[in-house]
């Protein structure tokens, strides 16, 4: 039984903030139903996205709606409110929330109270100030995004089939990568395969017409799966035609066209920046302490250094790794996250009962990665596989980490229908403008370029 009646604002609703509701919710059920506890979680979206699955989603292999978990169904004894954390001041336990209703109405944000604090608000893409980015890139970190670039790159082929220009053809069919980590070296090998099966349905085009090319400003690529697994990945990509370009810098892509640090210039409609992710920015209106990349300095019990009642882990979060040298924090990946999620329910009910607390403590077993059906590249407990076994490891052990058996049993439906039947290739980018159709029937002009994509 805890104390006293504590209320527990959980910042964010991704991997951290959902799988600690979710445990604060199993821990805390009698005091829940006797109203001595209350959950409320801020989240901008009211579902968390299984980020693992986003390149699957994008080449159709997935129906987007099963990459995600609706919060308000797994979290019933929770309050989920959907808005921003503006602020937090720690020192007065309050919060600054903006809603959808505040924005409305144009009121001022709310401010919500609070005994114990859970910032888990994950990270943001990392951008740099490359011209013509802002305008023309296009990120790969939700649901929405992933979606948008598979209407993108079939709708370019689209133009690509339909055009006599061979200046715009070879635009639309060149399709450039920034950042050769998980994001951007599995949403190029899906997308690819994806492009490549299409191909065949175009009368005047070939998969030999596009030209994909990922740049890495480092001098390797997927280091999370080892050197020998990142140099096979290359090879893997250049065998099917794919130019990596290691040591190498987008330095423009203004009027759409790509310029790189060593010199070459590629016309392209497509510019998909997966370039790393920074803390999320709400951590700097804070009061809490920070390191110098912005993460909160937390403890090996996950509470935020010096400061009582205020907890964090995840992307937002500087934890030390008791299971390698001193200095050394966890990595900011989903696997941590989703285990010190569990040992962070814990030990806020261990707070709240004057219990011990526990010290978050795992080793990393190791990575794998999709490059596409049938490839990928895999290192398990100093295991390494590529081919057709690091793919079925890829979705063996995604499947098992998805939230839900509802969700599991969907996506294995899904993936036993693929291998039946045919590939979806239909691009729907209409959802994206879905009033654009009346507002010009209406004698409205359409709220967007008919002539390019997003």
């Amino acid at each position: 039984m805890v104390k006293e009646r504590a209320r527990i604002l959980v910042v964010g609703g991704g991997y951290v903030g959902m799988y600690t509701a979710l445990r604060l919710q199993r821990r805390l059920r009698q005091e829940l139903r006797r109203g001595e506890a209350e959950i409320t979680v801020v989240t901008p979206e009211p579902y968390m996205t299984y980020q693992p699955f986003l390149p699957e989603a994008a080449a159709g292999s997935i129906s987007p709606r099963h990459v995600v978990v609706p919060l308000r169904r797994v979290l019933p004894h929770c309050r989920v409110v959907v808005g921003e954390a503006r602020s937090v001041r720690h020192a007065e336990r309050t919060a600054t929330v903006t809603t959808l209703a505040t924005e409305e109405q144009g009121a001022p944000p709310e401010e919500l109270s609070y005994d114990e604090l859970v910032l888990a608000p994950g990270s943001v893409s990392r951008t740099l100030p490359v011209p013509g980015l802002a305008d023309h890139g296009i990120g790969f970190k939700t649901v929405e995004e992933a979606i948008g670039l598979r209407n993108h790159v079939i709708e370019q082929m689209d133009i690509a089939s339909s055009t006599r220009d061979p200046a715009i053809r070879d635009a639309a069919l060149t399709f450039v990568f920034v950042g050769g980590g998980y994001a951007g070296v599995e949403a190029l090998g899906e997308l690819e395969d994806m492009a490549r099966y299409t191909a065949r349905y175009y009368h005047n085009l070939t998969p030999d017409d596009l030209k994909w090319i990922l740049v890495e400003a480092s001098d390797r690529i997927l280091p999370e799966v080892g050197e020998e697994m990142g140099r096979y990945t290359v090879t893997e990509l250049r065998r099917r035609n794919v130019q990596v370009l290691l040591g190498t810098r987008l330095e423009s892509c203004a009027d759409r066209v790509a310029v790189l640090s060593d010199g070459q210039r590629f016309p392209t409609r497509t510019v998909v920046w997966t370039a790393g992710v920074r803390p999320h920015p709400i951590l700097a209106a804070t009061d809490l302490p920070r390191t110098e990349r912005g993460r909160l300095r937390c403890t090996a019990e996950l509470t935020v250094e010096g400061h009582a009642h205020a907890w964090a882990a995840g992307d937002a979060a500087a934890v030390p790794d008791v299971t390698a040298a001193p200095g050394t924090d966890c990595a900011p990946n989903a696997q941590h996250a989703v285990r010190q999620a569990r040992v962070l329910g814990d030990n806020i009910v261990r707070s709240l009962r004057g219990e011990p607390l526990r010290t978050y403590s795992h080793k990393y077993v190791g990575s794998v990665a999709s490059l596409g059906l049938h490839k990928g590249v895999a290192h398990v407990y100093g295991r390494k596989l590529k081919g057709y076994p690091a793919w079925f490891m890829h979705r063996a052990y995604h499947l098992s980490r998805v939230p839900t058996f509802n969700r599991k049993a969907r996506v294995l439906a899904e993936w036993a229908l693929a291998g039946l039947f045919k590939r979806e290739i239909v691009s729907l980018g209409s959802l994206e403008h879905p009033r654009a159709e009346f507002e010009l029937a209406a004698g409205g002009k359409p709220p967007y370029d008919p002539k390019g994509s997003s």
